[in-house]
């Protein structure tokens, strides 16, 4: 369990991964859902709360400073949902499973847009939780959770 619950809350990974990790060592769907969402809302908080910090250190060395500024530059050339929708943007973002489109990604966009901490929360974890169904629902089949 616990390495589902690390492996969702790692960047690349997310609930992507941990979901079909869940599945594959034997979990429930809703096992593997819960410890999945849970796992990748951990370090939501976090991040919304010390993103601005982590920046200013990393702004201060050449290559953290180009890396974080090049995924920065990513991050908010996908601004544009948020600037349509606002905080419902953020679900949205979240919300289709995707590369690059997961919580850490929308918790760095949150930041940078400097939008409010308890609601960018609120709006991403709604869209983690509808990501993880659709990753469930593709990991084992719609059918199975007529079983559970």
């Amino acid at each position: 369990m616990l390495d589902v619950i690390l492996l969702a809350a790692m960047p690349i990974s997310e609930l992507r991964g941990a979901i079909p990790l869940a599945l594959y060592k034997g979990y429930s769907p809703i096992e593997a859902f819960v410890f999945s969402v849970v796992g990748n809302l951990l370090p939501v908080p976090f991040l919304l709360l010390f993103l601005h910090r982590i920046r200013s250190l990393a702004l201060r060395w050449g290559i953290t400073s180009r890396t974080f500024l090049w995924f920065e530059e990513r991050t908010l050339g996908k601004r544009d949902i948020i600037d349509r929708y606002g905080y419902l943007g953020l679900v949205l973002f979240v919300a289709i499973p995707l590369p690059v489109t997961g919580a850490w990604t929308a918790a760095l966009l949150a930041t940078l847009l400097d939008l409010k901490i308890g609601k960018s929360f609120a709006f991403i974890a709604a869209g983690v939780v509808i990501a993880g169904l659709f990753v469930t629902f593709a990991a084992t089949g719609i059918n199975i959770f007529v079983k559970y």
